[in-house]
């Protein structure tokens, strides 16, 4: 009787790891993306290349299911979005769905303020 309690207890343990990772995951590659849409020379597609880039080489199609990856820069901010889905225990469900983006100031030349 206490064997499917500790059962269902571990397998929630286990969604909730997957979860977390990937959503830690998913941050990572949204703020490896932001680096290089915000340095000075960076663009858009520098972002988005450089997260899908993370994405592959964290293995995070493993992790990170159906990910999409939107970069968009401004004159003033970069901002680079990573959605998907963790992956599920259960077959046929899908797994909780995340998204996580960074966002900071672009890199450029201002002049010196005045007093």
């Amino acid at each position: 009787m206490l064997f499917p309690a500790v059962l269902l207890a571990t397998f929630g343990l286990v969604q909730g790891a997957l979860y977390y990772h990937a959503r830690d995951l998913a941050l990572a590659a949204a703020s490896d993306g932001l680096t290089a849409a915000r340095s000075r020379t960076g663009s858009s597609d520098d972002g988005r290349r450089a997260a899908a880039g993370f994405l592959e080489r964290a293995g995070g199609t493993h992790s990170l299911t159906a990910e999409t990856v939107v970069s968009t820069r401004s004159p003033t901010t970069a901002t680079v979005t990573v959605s998907g889905r963790a992956l599920s225990l259960v077959p046929g469900l899908p797994g909780w769905s995340i998204t996580q983006t960074a966002s900071g100031p672009v890199e450029r030349f201002t002049t010196e303020a005045q007093p």
